[in-house]
């Protein structure tokens, strides 16, 4: 696990691995590279899922370089957005890369934003399923909408329903990708089919998974592959949302040869099941 140290104490990821067009070709496998923070490219044998890309605009102080710029992107099936939340939906990455991408997908309200900025999209309510190529998608239940906590004109102008969060969990032909997303921890996350990969978000904060949370979930999945988002990107060491430490998972998690701190554009490589060409 290469680590590295912001100057104000957070953990980071190694340095940045660019990549161009060559990681939206077609392969004979799938592959999963980070791209900071909660953004995520999945190139499963030529599809392309992108999801909550945020490779431009980002309204916080970086600790990381973007690994590709998202004018050079040149093939998205599907983008797919689990939430509102700034550090999830950037309309700027979205108007740089729209005359590429086939598709879109979001749940209930954030559907409805992002089709009247302009960008046709499907809305997916919670436990739906759609097909982008041969990967099947269905969204997972999450808890998230901590805006109604907050007192600010830009938050209490609407009520924030449950619904309007999701993950995704997403089958691919060489194995179970799942996306928990932001979300405190619930009794149906614990209740799945054992997934080849969690997107793994182990932040200490009452309104994503907390620690505790985050190991509970870990080992109730003991063989999945863990690949940490959501933590060394963010020059943010006061805000537990962003600056989780990786290492910290190796004493606490079942099987800790599976957690995965990659570099942002790094790409994961998922095992060939048996029998699979």
């Amino acid at each position: 696990m290469k680590l590295r140290t912001s100057p104000n104490g957070q953990a980071m990821p190694g340095p940045t691995q660019a990549f161009g067009k060559e990681a939206f070709e077609v392969i004979d496998h799938t592959e999963i590279r980070w791209l900071g923070n909660a953004s995520l490219l999945i190139n499963s044998r030529g599809t392309n899922l992108l999801i909550d890309p945020i490779l431009d605009g980002f309204d916080m102080p970086l600790l990381i370089d973007m690994p590709i710029k998202s004018k050079e992107i040149p093939q998205v099936d599907a983008l797919l957005i689990s939430h509102i939340d700034g550090d999830h939906l950037s309309f700027e990455t979205l108007a740089n890369i729209k005359d590429v991408t086939k598709s879109y997908h979001a749940p209930t309200y954030v559907a409805d934003v992002m089709t009247e900025a302009g960008y046709p999209t499907s809305e997916h309510a919670v436990g739906a399923s759609f097909d982008v190529a041969d990967i099947r998608i269905t969204t997972t239940p999450t808890i998230h909408n901590w805006q109604n906590e907050m007192t600010k004109p830009k938050y209490t102008f609407r009520e924030w329903k449950v619904e309007e969060y999701v993950g995704y969990w997403m089958e691919t032909s060489d194995g179970t990708i799942w996306l928990p997303s932001d979300s405190k921890l619930m009794s149906e996350h614990l209740e799945m089919p054992e997934p080849d990969v969690i997107l793994f978000d182990f932040s200490d904060n009452e309104w994503h998974i907390t620690y505790d949370g985050a190991v509970k979930l870990a080992n109730t999945y003991p063989n999945a592959e863990l690949i940490c988002i959501h933590w060394g990107s963010v020059d943010a060491a006061d805000w537990s949302t962003f600056n989780g430490n990786p290492a910290d998972l190796l004493e606490d998690v079942l099987n800790p040869e599976r957690v995965h701190a990659l570099a942002p554009g790094e790409k994961f490589v998922l095992p060939k099941k048996p029998n699979t060409p």
